[in-house]
């Protein structure tokens, strides 16, 4: 009888990476290795986590991410990738209308990754090793044609960033963001290390 969850596995694995950075991450590339040199599992998608700038408006399109970084952002960086306009708004009467009018979240988001299990005993074996090392958000999403176990971290930031062209907080304000949000990447990364320890 053919095995199809490794005909599955060997399908998706060969595939181009259509991922928003359009290459592996390389804090989680390990991970995945290990979890997909054995048998039974296979990554379907992974993210280390990253801090990023977002249009924030309902419908969305093409130019959403208006600055994404799966690193450590410093803020001086991140200042140089805001509007111009937010930092130094122009008299009204001169003000860009695509400038005056951007409106921007801040989000900082944590590591996720989603792994194909062969069987039900495998997906509850992969579930406590990351329980083990501290992930709370565990779980299966999926009992299809494969099973489906998501791991998703919980620290994260979201808040709106720059309203009408105008920035909402101060510089300072934004350098603690900034140090919670790197510190916050940095507990997943860590957790992203034992996890694979745990294999």
């Amino acid at each position: 009888m053919k095995d199809n969850f490794q005909q599955r596995k060997k399908s998706l694995l060969e595939k181009e990476d259509k991922s928003s950075i359009g290459k592996w991450d390389l804090k989680v590339i390990e991970l995945c290795d290990k979890i997909n040199s054995l048998d039974n599992y296979y990554t379907t998608s992974s993210c280390s986590g990253r801090i990023m700038t977002i249009l924030d408006e309902d419908k969305k399109g093409p130019g959403l991410f208006q600055f994404v970084s799966h690193d450590l952002v410093e803020l001086e960086d991140f200042v140089k990738e805001l509007p111009s306009s937010s930092l130094n708004p122009p008299p009204r009467s001169t003000a860009s209308p695509t400038l005056g009018e951007i409106n921007l979240k801040f989000k900082q988001e944590p590591f996720i990754l989603h792994v194909a299990c062969k069987k039900l005993d495998d997906a509850k074996v992969l579930m406590k090793k990351a329980h083990n090392v501290g992930w709370k958000r565990v779980g299966i999403i999926s009992l299809g044609k494969n099973i489906i176990v998501e791991i998703n971290g919980n620290e994260k930031l979201d808040f709106p960033l720059v309203k009408e062209g105008k920035l909402l907080v101060s510089e300072a304000f934004l350098k603690e963001v900034l140090v919670k949000a790197n510190s916050n990447l940095e507990k997943g990364w860590g957790k992203v290390e034992k996890l694979r320890k745990e294999f």
